[in-house]
């Protein structure tokens, strides 16, 4: 299931952003860091009281500026509002709320979502009497906070996270494959979904950024079911002119989430970009399984060496992932978009995988015979045992004496050998150590 996304959203200049860094740099938030991926810190994958959310922060509003970037705010915040199932309103609580304030309350109120009213800079353990202004905007009793000395921000998390219960949960088809077509624009996602379908479902235009908004699209195919997602192309943030395209973004990421498998498409005649690389980060963040498509193969010249040469550039561009399988397709010629939906369909396989307890430590036996578990000052890891504790993406955790002593390197080896008997071809692995007391094996 995917998880609740959490809009922040007011005024420009009323500490948004100061509370989502705040709550992105505590432990409260899980933002792990992948080798060889640079991540906008746009939004945060947040853990609080066992609930997993998004969290995104979002540009000001400014509701009645008659600028033209301004005026585009409009629609930026309703895109936010679109996309979020719970939305943190967060004023200034050193003034009086504004027409602008009023403004934006309108427009959560017509969105009938959640809102938690979130007064801002209320730096006194004593809260005024000023703070009780803000009732008149019609949206529930405000909770004060202070960002800046993150005082109350665990009574706010409490609120958010109670809001989660409300929320519909659709129950999915266990057979159904949900594709999200990600990378830059202009990169092929939109002909590839018209390619899949056989007709002009998706509109495909050479402009760069037409597919603003992420958009389903369910179809069969020799008796599986799949729902395409076409997502708006991530752009260089230098490229992101208009505030707008950032909320593109944020859809992005909440197609990832949603899916099982991500197709990361890189334009062939322009080869793996800094942008490739951080589009295919946040699908192999996410544990999504993940195939990278290099499209437009059909217009690279090439020789007897073109496909190795350009296979090898891309491992070496995106070496954090190995894993997943690369194709050389064509939306135009539909070369190989065939091939490209059955490995869909061995990737989902895969990325749903489970291992037996006997027969993984039988794995895992043998390969520390191969190679010892390292050791530290004359003490030396030892490793209980390893059991799979969930799927999509495939989770083992390791019972070891110290965790101290169980090195980067070594757990990197025992994945590698999991993956030399198990494949897992297309998912990342995510390997989690726990620390076992004292027992018997000790001795």
């Amino acid at each position: 299931m995917s998880k609740p996304i959490v809009a922040v959203v007011g005024r420009p200049n009323v500490g948004k952003s100061t509370f989502f860094n705040r709550i992105a740099g505590q432990r409260i938030s899980i933002v792990e860091d992948t080798p060889g991926v640079t991540r906008d810190r746009v939004y945060a994958d947040v853990n609080w009281l066992s609930h997993d959310f998004v969290m995104i922060d979002t540009g000001g509003i400014e509701p009645k500026s008659t600028d033209i970037i301004m005026s585009q705010m409009r629609d930026q915040a309703q895109v936010a509002i679109d996309t979020a199932d719970v939305i943190v309103f967060m004023v200034d609580g050193r003034e009086e709320f504004t027409a602008a304030d009023e403004e934006i309350a309108m427009m959560l109120r017509r969105a009938k979502k959640p809102i938690v009213l979130t007064v801002n800079k209320m730096d006194q353990s004593e809260v005024p009497d000023t703070i009780y202004d803000f009732y008149n905007l019609g949206l529930g009793e405000p909770i004060p906070i202070s960002s800046v000395n993150a005082l109350n921000l665990g009574d706010l998390l409490d609120i958010i996270v109670e809001h989660f219960k409300d929320i519909e949960v659709v129950e999915e088809d266990e057979d159904l494959i949900k594709v999200a077509l990600i990378g830059k624009p202009n990169a092929g996602k939109s002909s590839m979904v018209n390619s899949f379908l056989g007709e002009n479902r998706v509109i495909v235009s050479e402009i760069a950024g037409t597919t603003r908004d992420a958009i389903d699209t369910p179809f069969e195919r020799n008796g599986q079911k799949f729902t395409l997602i076409d997502t708006a192309g991530l752009r260089r943030k230098s490229r992101v002119n208009e505030n707008i395209e950032r909320y593109s973004i944020l859809r992005a990421l909440a197609a990832i989430e949603r899916s099982n498998v991500c197709i990361v498409v890189i334009d062939a005649t322009e080869g793996v970009t800094e942008q490739d690389k951080k589009v295919a980060g946040y699908a192999h963040e996410a544990g999504r399984g993940i195939i990278i498509a290099v499209n437009k193969w059909d217009l690279v010249e090439k020789d007897n060496y073109t496909y190795k040469q350009f296979e090898s550039e891309v491992r070496n561009e995106l070496a954090f992932m190995t894993y997943a399988p690369i194709m050389f397709v064509s939306a135009l010629t539909n070369q190989r978009l065939d091939k490209l939906l059955d490995m869909v369909v061995h990737v989902s396989n895969q990325n749903s995988l489970r291992v037996s307890t006997g027969l993984l430590n039988d794995i895992i036996n043998d390969a520390i015979l191969l190679n010892q578990p390292p050791s530290d000052k004359g003490k030396r890891l030892k490793i209980y045992y390893m059991t799979q504790s969930s799927v999509n993406p495939p989770t083992f955790v390791t019972f070891v004496n110290d965790k101290e002593l169980a090195h980067f390197s070594y757990m990197r080896y025992l994945e590698n050998q999991i993956r030399r008997n198990f494949v897992f071809e297309g998912t990342p692995i995510v390997m989690k150590v726990r620390q076992k007391k004292s027992t018997i094996y000790d001795s």
